[in-house]
């Protein structure tokens, strides 16, 4: 999430106490995402390049510096995880609704927390990544440009379906996109290098600590003392967990159980 204080941001986290229900995104029609490469700037309207390459310019002004981040910016295509009528606002640095009163974060709001994610790591791909709020897909489906794997777990059936119709078209084998409590993580995934959620809570659940892999990091809203909610990273060593308080964000609750 980039824009510092105060930006708006997706929501959608944390389901039930059963298994969650495991999808792969898998076979569809069109051709593969190459990871970890920029489109080529190519087709026209929406579809072009350059549309995108834009928006990857103007999040670089704004700070953005890792270039894996803004590979996978430009890569993929957010237009295609709008609904309809909101399309041509889709490479606008702004949220926009997905249904289920919850929102796509702005790019600028992705960027920042998959950079702070990656920070400090070397370069190439980051390991195995659990993101904790699917929504309706995009932020997997860039993450998936930077991990090794991604796993994907959303509370809401309605947002878990829609964000399985919108990538399985783009054949993104190493997303794995699951249908259960959030706040519980999943476990048979890990451990991870990196967790990332789109919801805030009081604190950060220990399970996602439990399964953060030594050396790997969380990003995550929290709500601090008197109800703001703020941007955290947890760093975990052999020894400690360090916490770094960033700048006040908005997120939707974290909230356990499915719906």
């Amino acid at each position: 999430m980039n824009r510092r204080p105060g930006f708006p941001a997706r929501g959608a986290i944390a389901p039930p106490a059963a298994s969650p229900g495991k999808d792969r995104v898998g076979p569809g029609t069109g051709r593969p995402m190459q990871a970890g490469a920029l489109a080529p700037v190519q087709g026209v309207g929406l579809d072009s390049g350059a549309v995108r390459a834009r928006m990857v310019a103007r999040l670089a002004a704004q700070g953005i510096a890792d270039a894996r981040v803004l590979g996978a910016l430009g890569a993929v295509e957010r237009h295609r995880f709008v609904d309809s009528a909101l399309v041509n606002q889709a490479y606008e640095d702004t949220s926009l609704p997905i249904g289920l009163a919850q929102t796509i974060s702005k790019p600028s709001v992705v960027a920042r927390m998959v950079e702070l994610l990656l920070a400090g790591t070397p370069a190439g791909k980051l390991g195995r990544v659990l993101e904790i709020g699917t929504g309706c897909g995009y932020q997997a489906a860039v993450l998936a440009n930077v991990a090794t794997e991604v796993y994907s777990i959303e509370r809401l059936r309605g947002l878990h379906d829609k964000a399985r119709n919108n990538l399985r078209p783009l054949r993104i084998a190493n997303v794995h996109l699951l249908f259960g409590d959030g706040m519980v993580g999943f476990a048979k995934g890990a451990p991870y290098a990196g967790i990332i959620a789109a919801a805030g809570g009081e604190a950060v659940p220990q399970a996602w600590l439990e399964q953060l892999a030594i050396g790997g990091r969380i990003v995550a809203p929290t709500v601090m003392r008197g109800g703001q909610q703020a941007l955290v990273v947890l760093e975990k060593t052999a020894r400690e967990v360090r916490q770094s308080i960033l700048e006040t964000v908005h997120f939707v609750p974290l909230k356990s159980g499915i719906a």
